[in-house]
């Protein structure tokens, strides 16, 4: 019994690939995604990691990307904070606020929590050029929007 219930999921499961499968589970249809990056730490390595792949990974294939530095990573664009950066990164002597601002520079968006900024005691003057202060309707046209991925650190 347990057999034909197999064959009857393969087959079936065949079928789905052999007709055409959905662009949902096909990745190399050609059709360029956008990933909303929600970086949540102030950890640097950590937040290098999501920011360099943003930008290389995502920005530098194509694919409309954002990064939303939201509860303490809203400290990271802080023109005020040092950024040390571990790893790789660090022996180029890049910080944090230069990786985000390479990132701008290629077309990435970086969007600020509001709420967190004001519970961390920001604004908008305190955040290194070119970042946007998050509004729901900002964060909602990114994080709703067709063929949006989202990914969290």
């Amino acid at each position: 019994m347990k057999l034909r219930i197999f064959q009857f999921v393969a087959m079936g499961l065949l079928a789905l690939v052999v007709s055409g499968t959905p662009d949902l589970v096909r990745a190399d249809d050609g059709a360029k995604r956008g990933l909303f990056v929600s970086l949540t730490t102030d950890d640097t390595w950590s937040a290098a990691k999501a920011i360099l792949f943003a930008h290389q990974k995502s920005l530098k294939n194509g694919h409309d990307t954002a990064i939303w530095l939201n509860v303490r990573a809203v400290y990271l664009a802080d023109k005020k904070r040092a950024s040390h950066v571990h790893g790789l990164m660090a022996e180029q002597g890049t910080s944090i606020q230069d990786m985000l601002k390479a990132f701008m520079a290629d077309g990435g968006t970086v969007i600020m929590c509001g709420a967190c900024s004001k519970a961390a005691g920001l604004t908008k003057d305190d955040y290194i050029e070119g970042v946007e202060m998050g509004t729901w309707p900002l964060v909602e046209s990114w994080l709703f929007r067709d063929g949006m991925q989202t990914l969290t650190w």
